[in-house]
C-alpha cells in the first residue's frame, strides 16, 4: 500500500513539473543556442540544465501562465554578482544560432558586450512578431542587417552598435513605427539614410556614428517629433543641414562632426533654446556664423572649429544664460573677441587657427 502510494505521488509529481515546465521544443532551442557558444570564464551555462528552461537558468525568463519562454538576457558587462565575484567583465565566442528563432514568444533578446561573439544576424530573427527589444551590441557581428527588419513591428529598441556589420541601412527600417532607440554606431555600414527616415514617429535616439555613410541628412527627420539626439558624426555624410532641423522642438543633441558636409549653418539651429549639445566640428561649412544667441540660449557643447567660418564672433553669446564648452578653432575668424561670460572662461586653444582675431584670451588687439 505504502509502495503504490509512493509511486502515485511520484507520478503526481512528474505531471505537475511537466505542466510548469517550459515547453521541450523551446528547451531545445535553448540548448542549441548554448552549443552555438562559448563562454569560458563566469560558467553562466552551467545553470542551464534540468528539464525547467524556466526556473534556474541564468538570463532566461518565461511568462508565467504559459511558460513561454520571453527573455533571453544575457549582458557580458553586468552588475550581476556571478560578474562581481569573479571581478570581470564577460567574454564570448561562437555564434547565435538560428534556432533561438523556435521561441515564437520571444519579447527581449539581449546578447550583448561579449566581445567576440560572431557571424551573422539570421534572418530568421525577423519572424518573432513579439520581439521588443533586440539588443546585441559590443560583438564582432558581421553581415547585413536583415533585409526584412521592419516586419518587427513591435521593436522598441535596436541596438546593433560596435560590431562589423556592414551593408545598407534596409528601406524597410521605416516600418518599424513603435522603434524608440537605434543604435548602430561604430559598424561600417554604407549607402544613405532612407529618404523617408522621418517615418519613425516614435524615434528619440537615433546613433549613426563611425560608420560610412553617405549622402545629405534627409529632410524628412525634422518631422520626428520625438527625436532628442541625432549622431551622424564620423561619416561620409554630404549636403547641408537641413533649415527645419533648428525648428525641432525636442531635439536637444546634434552631432555632425567629422563629415565632409558645407553650406551655411542654419540660425534656427544656434536660436533654439532647447538645443544643448551641437558638434558639427570638422567639415565644410562657410560663411559667418548667426548672431542669434539669447537669454534663452543653453549650450553644454557649442563645437563649430574646423571649418570655413568667417566674419566676427557673434556677440550675441555674451547674452547665452550658459555656455560649457565652446570651440570656434581652425577657422577664418576676424576681428576683437567679445569681453564678459562666457569669454571670460574659455581658454586660447578655442580661438586658435583663426585669420586676425585678437583680444582675451589672446593677444591684444
Amino acid at each position: 500500500m505504502a509502495s503504490a502510494l509512493f509511486f502515485l505521488t511520484l507520478l503526481l509529481f512528474t505531471v505537475i513539473s511537466a505542466v510548469n515546465s517550459c515547453l521541450p521544443s523551446e528547451r531545445a532551442a535553448l540548448l542549441a543556442f548554448k552549443a552555438a557558444l562559448t563562454e569560458p570564464y563566469l560558467g553562466i551555462f552551467k545553470t542551464w540544465s534540468g528539464i525547467n528552461c524556466c526556473q534556474g537558468w541564468y538570463g532566461v525568463a518565461c511568462e508565467p501562465a504559459t511558460n513561454r519562454v520571453t527573455d533571453i538576457n544575457l549582458r557580458g558587462e553586468s552588475q550581476d554578482p556571478i560578474f562581481q565575484k569573479l571581478h570581470r567583465s564577460g567574454y564570448m565566442t561562437g555564434k547565435i544560432s538560428p534556432e533561438i528563432c523556435n521561441l515564437s514568444n520571444l519579447t527581449t533578446l539581449v546578447v550583448a558586450d561579449w566581445k567576440a561573439i560572431a557571424g551573422e544576424i539570421h534572418p530568421c530573427v525577423t519572424s518573432l512578431s513579439s520581439l521588443r527589444i533586440l539588443d546585441l551590441a559590443g560583438n564582432k557581428i558581421s553581415g547585413n542587417i536583415p533585409a526584412d527588419v521592419g516586419k518587427l513591428r513591435q521593436l522598441a529598441v535596436l541596438n546593433l552598435a560596435d560590431n562589423e556589420i556592414s551593408g545598407d541601412i534596409p528601406a524597410s527600417i521605416v516600418d518599424l513605427a513603435g522603434l524608440m532607440h537605434l543604435d548602430l554606431s561604430n559598424n561600417w555600414i554604407s549607402g544613405e539614410l532612407p529618404s523617408n527616415f522621418g517615418k519613425l514617429a516614435m524615434l528619440s535616439r537615433a546613433l549613426l556614428s563611425q560608420n560610412q555613410l553617405t549622402g545629405s541628412i534627409p529632410e524628412s527627420v525634422s518631422r520626428m517629433n520625438r527625436l532628442a539626439d541625432l549622431d551622424l558624426s564620423q561619416n561620409r555624410m554630404t549636403g547641408s543641414i537641413p533649415v527645419e532641423l533648428g525648428k525641432m522642438k525636442v531635439l536637444s543633441t546634434l552631432k555632425l562632426d567629422g563629415n565632409a558636409m558645407s553650406g551655411q549653418i542654419p540660425s534656427t539651429l544656434l536660436s533654439n533654446t532647447g538645443m544643448g549639445i551641437l558638434n558639427v566640428s570638422r567639415n565644410g561649412f562657410s560663411g559667418t556664423i548667426p548672431d542669434v544667441f539669447g537669454s534663452g540660449s543653453y549650450f553644454m557643447v557649442l563645437d563649430l572649429s574646423f571649418n570655413n567660418f568667417s566674419g566676427r564672433i557673434p556677440g550675441s553669446l555674451s547674452s547665452s544664460k550658459f555656455m560649457g564648452h565652446l570651440d570656434l578653432s581652425y577657422n577664418h575668424l576676424c576681428g576683437t573677441i567679445p569681453i564678459g561670460s562666457p569669454f571670460d572662461h574659455i581658454d586660447a586653444a578655442s580661438f586658435s587657427n583663426n585669420d586676425c582675431l585678437c583680444g582675451n584670451p589672446l593677444k591684444a588687439c
